[in-house]
C-alpha cells in the first residue's frame, strides 16, 4: 500500500509558521490523502538535513528562516525565480533529484492582481523597504511588471548594494533619509521589514508625497492591517495586505507534493484568519 504524501515547513524556530493551516486546509477541502508538518530543524543540522532528504518521508518541503541559503546550496536544480534572487523556498523531489523553486515573487504578483485589479497599469518608480530574501523576490516581481527604477531602502548600505549588483541598473539602493524624496514619484511602496509586525517596533512613514494613484503593500500579516496600511487607506490610495502574497506563494507547492493545484478562496482566508487571530 502507497504511504500519503508528507510534506513539512523547515525552520528553527518552526512553531510561527502557519503554512500547515494552508495545506491542510486544501488537502481536506480537494479530499486528498496527505499531511503537512512542521519540522525544525537547528542551523547546524540543516545541511545534513537536506544532504538525506531525498532518502527521507517527505515529498517536499518549505523552507523558511534561517535556512534558506543552506537550502540553495542543497538542491541540484533550481527555477529561474530562485536562479535570479538566489533564494528558495520550496523544495521538491524530481527523479530523486532535489529540485527548489522561489514562489516568493509568483505569490506578490497574484495577491496584487487579485486585490488591486490594473495595478500595473501605469508602472513606474517604485519603492522596496528592506533588503532581505523577501525583498529580492519583491525587486525582482516588480521588474517583470516593468516597474523602474526600484529603489531598495536599508538601515546598512551593504544589503541594498548587493541586492543591486544582483539586478543591474535598475535597482537602485537608497538610505531611509532618501524616502521623503523618492516618495514624490513612486507608483508602488512596498514594505518587506519586520517594522509594523506584532510585537517589532512600529513603521512610521508620512505618505502624504505619494501620488494618488500609487499602490501601498505591506507583506506583515500580523497585524492584518498595519499602521502603514491604514495610513495609506486613510490617504485613499490603494492597498494590499500581506495575507495573500503568503496564501499565493503556497499553491505551487502544494501542487508539486500533492498531485492537485488549489486555489486561493475566502473560506481558506478566513480559515487562516482565525489561526493567526487565536496565535
Amino acid at each position: 500500500m502507497t504511504e500519503a504524501p508528507l510534506a513539512c515547513v523547515v525552520g528553527w524556530p518552526a512553531k510561527h509558521s502557519r503554512s500547515p493551516v494552508i495545506h491542510r486546509f486544501w488537502l481536506k477541502d480537494l479530499g486528498l490523502a496527505g499531511d503537512y508538518v512542521l519540522q525544525p530543524v537547528e542551523p547546524d543540522r540543516a545541511a545534513a538535513f537536506f544532504a538525506g532528504f531525498a532518502g527521507g518521508r517527505y515529498v517536499g518541503c518549505n523552507v523558511t528562516v534561517p535556512h534558506k541559503e543552506v537550502a540553495f546550496a542543497a538542491v541540484a536544480k533550481r527555477d529561474a525565480a530562485a536562479e535570479a534572487t538566489g533564494a528558495l523556498n520550496t523544495i521538491w523531489l524530481e527523479d530523486g533529484r532535489l529540485t527548489g523553486a522561489n514562489t516568493d515573487p509568483a505569490g506578490f504578483l497574484a495577491n496584487l492582481d487579485e486585490t488591486v485589479p490594473a495595478w500595473d497599469a501605469d508602472p513606474g518608480p517604485a519603492i522596496v523597504l528592506g533588503a532581505g530574501g523577501a525583498a529580492r523576490a519583491i525587486v525582482w516581481a516588480l521588474l517583470s511588471r516593468r516597474f523602474a527604477p526600484v529603489h531598495v531602502v536599508n538601515r546598512t548600505p551593504q544589503r541594498p548594494k548587493a541586492l543591486a549588483r544582483l539586478f543591474g541598473d535598475k535597482a537602485m539602493p537608497a538610505a531611509w533619509a532618501d524616502v521623503p524624496r523618492l516618495l514624490g514619484q513612486a507608483r508602488m511602496l512596498v514594505n518587506t521589514t519586520t517594522l509594523g509586525m506584532a510585537g517589532q517596533p512600529p513603521l512610521k512613514i508620512d505618505l502624504t508625497p505619494l501620488p494618488e494613484n500609487a499602490v501601498v503593500n505591506d507583506i506583515v500579516y500580523v497585524p492584518m492591517e498595519t499602521e502603514l496600511l491604514a495610513s495609506a487607506a486613510g490617504r485613499g490610495l490603494r492597498t494590499a495586505g500581506g495575507l495573500g502574497m503568503l496564501l499565493h506563494q503556497a499553491v505551487p507547492g502544494f501542487e508539486r507534493w500533492f498531485g492537485k493545484r488549489p486555489t486561493v478562496t475566502p473560506a481558506l482566508r478566513a480559515a487562516v484568519t482565525r489561526a493567526i487571530e487565536e496565535g
